[in-house]
């Protein structure tokens, strides 16, 4: 039986992939010297969504602090999420964090434990098997 992360799991998990992005961009901001402009924060959204929805996508299901808290993401079958799957959780993720994180609340109370993001996108996070 499969066991769904719960929202402690995908918070540490969230933290860890966030602290990568900001090295990430931060190593790219101190090479280029790019610094307040708009092209910057579009660097900075593009970079984001590809970092989640190729990894998500991929055959390891997982971006780097998801494999470090033993999580992946499937569809409601199991299966391996599409990029464009991936994508729009992605970009429903960043909506559901708008209003105080209120699109997580869910987690909480779901018995699949699926954010909106995840409802929407008809995604589950589970926790890996071994």
């Amino acid at each position: 039986m499969q066991s769904y992360a719960g929202f402690f799991r995908r918070l540490v998990a969230s933290i860890i992939d966030i602290f990568i992005i900001i090295l990430l961009m931060a190593f790219i901001q101190f090479v280029t010297g790019i610094r307040e402009e708009i092209f910057y924060y579009v660097l900075i959204i593009l970079f984001s969504l590809s970092y989640f929805a190729y990894q998500e996508s991929s055959v390891y299901q997982e971006t780097v602090g998801k494999q470090a808290m033993n999580i992946i993401i499937t569809d409601l079958d199991g299966r391996r999420i599409s990029f464009a799957c991936a994508t729009k959780r992605f970009m429903v993720k960043v909506l559901a964090s708008l209003p105080f994180f209120a699109g997580f609340l869910p987690v909480f109370i779901n018995k699949n434990r699926q954010g909106i993001h995840d409802k929407i996108a008809k995604t589950l996070v589970i926790v890996r098997e071994d």
